[in-house]
């Protein structure tokens, strides 16, 4: 069993509890109610095919499976204003319990403090969790085409589209990427993190990334500690990158955000 597997068990023993609590019917009631979800294409620079900047997807993040604990993070809605005072594009909040000690609790509040895209970041498994995505404001969902069979990729791509949210569809192969352009996802990950052995392969993601059509956005996941790190990723076709670990693990975080933001344009300005 890989460790994606195995995270996923947990992941459905946790949303079992959550269904009985919370019928789909009274789901779906809470997510109509919502504002409509917020365009992370757009804010990700999918409408412009030059591209010419680099954004950040900054995550509020505890702990991961690799690393252990992270950062305490008493107030995940402070964290988000400053990632939003650094230019964050999309803010990701890991809602996994088991792995990565979050909640939708975090999600709330990240919600209620910022009005830039927010991804809820989590092993989405079955479609109850896109409703309950939405319903707590998020307006992205992730979807691993590793966690999932093609019927199933499309169809959550699909519903995810139909509540107006977007969905970043992660891959760590060629295959993978094969198949989430197949369903027509138009925000596509590079994660270079083995799911097997958790290493992290940077030179993985130039060979991957040439592989995704110029027009889906291209988002860089794992790997980033530095500005070197991101103009390696602009450098290779990344429209955008997915950090967590830099940026907890900062006291300025803002000004992080505004450094990666820098070297990812002048990269891209070179390739």
């Amino acid at each position: 069993m890989s460790v994606l597997d195995d995270i996923i068990v947990g992941v459905r023993e946790d949303l079992s509890g959550r269904q009985r609590a919370i019928g789909l019917a009274q789901l779906r009631e809470t997510a109509a109610a919502q504002a409509p979800a917020r365009d992370a294409w757009a804010a990700l620079g999918g409408p412009d095919p030059r591209r010419a900047d680099l954004k950040v997807i900054a995550e509020v993040k505890r702990r991961s499976p690799s690393k252990g604990d992270l950062a305490g993070i008493a107030d995940p809605a402070a964290l988000a204003r400053q990632y939003a005072q650094g230019g964050a594009a999309v803010i990701s909040v890991l809602t996994e319990e088991r792995r990565f000690n979050g909640s939708l609790a975090d999600l709330d509040a990240v919600r209620a403090a910022v009005d830039v895209p927010v991804l809820r970041k989590d092993f989405t498994c079955d479609p109850y969790m896109i409703w309950e995505a939405r319903a707590h404001g998020a307006d992205v969902v992730l979807l691993i085409v590793a966690a999932l069979e093609d019927a199933e990729l499309a169809d959550y791509l699909a519903l995810a589209h139909e509540l107006g949210m977007n969905a970043i569809v992660e891959t760590h192969t060629a295959g993978e990427i094969e198949r989430a352009v197949a369903v027509g996802s138009r925000i596509i990950g590079v994660n270079v993190r083995n799911l097997k052995t958790l290493d992290v392969d940077r030179s993985v993601f130039g060979t991957l990334s040439g592989l995704i059509p110029a027009e889906a956005v291209v988002v860089a996941e794992s790997g980033v500690r530095d500005v070197a790190d991101v103009r390696h990723y602009a450098a290779h076709g990344a429209n955008a990158i997915l950090v967590g670990e830099a940026l907890v693990s900062t006291a300025t975080p803002a000004r992080r955000i505004a450094e990666f933001t820098a070297a990812g344009a002048a990269a891209i300005a070179t390739r």
